[in-house]
C-alpha cells in the first residue's frame, strides 16, 4: 500500500498505549495523534519516546485539526464515548469504540467484519465479549435454537485497570447484548472475576449453553472452525476445554495469552480486544485504499 491511513487514539491508558505499539507493525495504518489528558502519564511517556505527536486536549485535539486522522480509536470510557460519538460522527470519522458504550455496530471480526467496516461507528463490545461471543455464534451454527447462554471470564486483577473497573456495569450489559445478538439465545448472562493470584493468571473464559439434545460433534466442528479464524488475528486464543456436557449444560473454555507488546502476556483480556480492533482498522484501510485504487 502506497499510503497508510492515519489513526488518532483518544485515551492514553493501557488500551490506548498497547494499540499504539501494535499499530507500529501495520502495513495499512499509522498513528498521527495520541491524545489524552495527562502528558506525564506512562502512556504519554512511551508515545513520546516513539516520536508520536501528543496532545493533552483529549477529543478537542481531533476537533481542532480533523485532517489529522481518518480513523479514531476511542479508548476512554463508556460515559465519555457517549459524548464523543456524535462529535466524531459530525466530523465524518470512522470510529472504533474500545468502550462498552454500545453506540455503534457490535463487532467480532471473525463473524461480521464486512458489516462493521461499512458502518461509521464500530463497537468492540468487551474483552469478555471478544472471547465468548464468537464461541456463542459457533454454537448457534450447529444449534440455532439456544435457550440460554452464560459466560464467565476470569482475568488477573493486575490486568484490570481503572477503565475496566469503572465500566463493570457497562461491561456486563455489553457482553450480554453481544451474546444475544451473535447467538440468538433467548436469555444471556455474563460475569467477570478478578483474580489476585501471584503469579498472574492468563485470561480464561467459559461459555455454557442450555441446548436440547446437543450434538457435541457438530458443535466441536463449528467451534474449531471459529478458533482458526480468531487465531488469524489473536494467536494466543486457545481452547482448553472442548465442548463437554456437565449437568445438562454444554460448556467450552478458552484461554487467551497476549502478545506482550506493551502489556504482560497474561493480560490477554486487553490484548484480544486490541487485536480485534486492529483487524477492523486494517480492513477498513484496505477497503478505502481499494476504492481509491491505491494498492
Amino acid at each position: 500500500m502506497k499510503n497508510k491511513l492515519r489513526v488518532g487514539i483518544i485515551g492514553t491508558g493501557n488500551i490506548g498505549t498497547d494499540l499504539l505499539i501494535k499499530i507500529q507493525r501495520s502495513k495499512y495504518i499509522e498513528c498521527s495523534i495520541f491524545t489524552g489528558r495527562n502528558l506525564a502519564s506512562p502512556g504519554m511517556s512511551k508515545a513520546a519516546s516513539m516520536g508520536i505527536r501528543l496532545s493533552d486536549q483529549g477529543i478537542d485535539a481531533v476537533v481542532s485539526e480533523p485532517e489529522l486522522c481518518d480513523i479514531v480509536f476511542d479508548a476512554t470510557s463508556a460515559r465519555s464515548h457517549l459524548i464523543h460519538a456524535p462529535i466524531l460522527k459530525k466530523l465524518g470519522k470512522f470510529v472504533i469504540d474500545m468502550t462498552p458504550a454500545k453506540v455503534g455496530v457490535l463487532c467480532v471480526p471473525a463473524v461480521n467484519l464486512e458489516e462493521a467496516v461499512n458502518a461509521q461507528n464500530v463497537n468492540m463490545i468487551t474483552c469478555g465479549g471478544q472471547a465468548s461471543t464468537p464461541i456463542a455464534y459457533a454454537i448457534s451454527q450447529a444449534h440455532p435454537e439456544i435457550e440460554y447462554i452464560e459466560t464467565i471470564s476470569t482475568i488477573s486483577s493486575r490486568s484490570a485497570g481503572p477503565g475496566t473497573r469503572i465500566n463493570i456495569d457497562e461491561y456486563i450489559d455489553a457482553t450480554e447484548k453481544g451474546l444475544r445478538i451473535f447467538s440468538g439465545a433467548k436469555e444471556t448472562k455474563a460475569m467477570l472475576n478478578l483474580n489476585p493470584a501471584t503469579p498472574a493468571i492468563d485470561m480464561q473464559t467459559t461459555v455454557m449453553a442450555e441446548i436440547k439434545n446437543p450434538d457435541l460433534k457438530r458443535i466441536t466442528i463449528e467451534v474449531e472452525k471459529m478458533l482458526r479464524e480468531i487465531q488469524k488475528y489473536v494467536p494466543g486464543y486457545q481452547m482448553v476445554v472442548p465442548p463437554t456436557l456437565d449437568n445438562n449444560r454444554m460448556q467450552i473454555t478458552v484461554r487467551v495469552q497476549g502478545l506482550g507488546d506493551y502489556l504482560p502476556k497474561f493480560a490477554g483480556n486487553l490484548d484480544i480486544i486490541n487485536c480485534a480492533a486492529i483487524e477492523v482498522a486494517e480492513h477498513f484501510a484496505q477497503k478505502v485504499q481499494w476504492e481509491l485504487g491505491d494498492e
